[in-house]
């Protein structure tokens, strides 16, 4: 494991087959393409990987198939969100036996945003789990509790093994800043979400890493190197060229990123389980034209898919 987070670090989609199960093969691919794309690390479960649609057994039959594909190559953050501390620290002890210390927790909406019960919550996970490193996820509401930087801040204070925060209430600039101008010492950086669809934002305010989808993390890996090399303007061009590409992610999620997957000749098919948008004719027809542009399926080959 690390000694701190940085760099690209995308959410792995869950793959299914054609019958709705789970697909553990394409599973190991998805790790090697982000391992070989030279990604800092993984992340899984998320929001992206539809956790809400796996039971338990699938979800921990797929982290253990990420740990030992990742592990030794890359870090791997174990998503723990759950309804209740019980249920989190379950969690937490699965991945701490599958050698993973990287914990990313969003508190459940149904606590509220104030100090005092989030606290609690926290605290409670923390002092069951001691080895872990927390991830606290700051996602915007409706789906997530949107806690203010003060909020964050307190608790950051109050818990010191909340070692990160994954920031992605809108706009996540200025609470990026107010963070890190204020963090204590335990707090050892803040981290981008959103898609990536404000990476350089995130990383002019001082994000140390970003946890985008994995469509096109050979790309975000190029930026970031770019970034930290002071290749600004090379990181800027990278980042408008997948712009386009990113617009329709925000509307079509898993579907885009697994149609994208298909395209790399890494997934057999776009399978999703959670309710997402269709993508029609002309959808798939613009986002196969993205990655012609960005030197993911030639124009031919977007044509002839679009036509299907």
């Amino acid at each position: 494991m690390s000694a701190a987070l940085t760099g690209i670090l995308p959410v792995l989609p869950t793959p299914f087959a054609a019958d709705g199960t789970v697909d553990t093969a394409a599973t190991k691919a998805l790790v090697q393409f982000a391992v070989e794309a030279g990604v800092s690390g993984v992340v899984f479960p998320g929001f992206a990987s539809e956790v809400e649609t796996l039971t338990s057994t699938e979800r921990a039959a797929l982290l253990k198939i990420v740990a030992d594909n990742a592990l030794g190559h890359v870090d791997v953050v174990a998503g723990a969100s759950a309804a209740t501390p019980a249920e989190v620290i379950e969690h937490g002890k699965s991945a701490a036996a599958l050698g993973i210390q990287f914990l990313m927790i969003q508190t459940p909406k149904a606590i509220g945003s104030d100090l005092a019960p989030v606290q609690a919550f926290l605290s409670e996970v923390a002092e069951a789990l001691p080895e872990a490193q927390i991830i606290l996820q700051n996602a915007p509401a409706p789906r997530g509790s949107d806690l203010s930087p003060e909020t964050i801040l307190n608790l950051a204070r109050a818990i010191p093994q909340i070692a990160y925060v994954k920031e992605e209430t809108l706009p996540a600039g200025p609470a990026i800043s107010r963070i890190l101008e204020n963090r204590p010492a335990s707090l050892k950086g803040v981290i981008g979400g959103g898609g990536a669809r404000y990476i350089l934002d995130e990383y002019g305010r001082g994000a140390c890493a970003a946890m985008p989808a994995i469509e096109i993390a050979d790309l975000h890996v190029a930026l970031d190197r770019a970034w930290r090399a002071g290749n600004r303007q090379q990181a800027r061009d990278i980042y408008v060229k997948t712009l386009p590409l990113l617009t329709l992610q925000a509307v079509y999620r898993m579907r885009l990123t697994k149609l994208t997957m298909m395209h790399r000749g890494i997934l057999h098919n776009a399978e999703v389980r959670a309710p997402t948008p269709e993508v029609d004719a002309a959808a798939k027809a613009d986002i196969l034209a993205n990655l012609a542009e960005l030197g993911i399926a030639s124009s031919a080959s977007a044509a002839q898919d679009a036509a299907e």
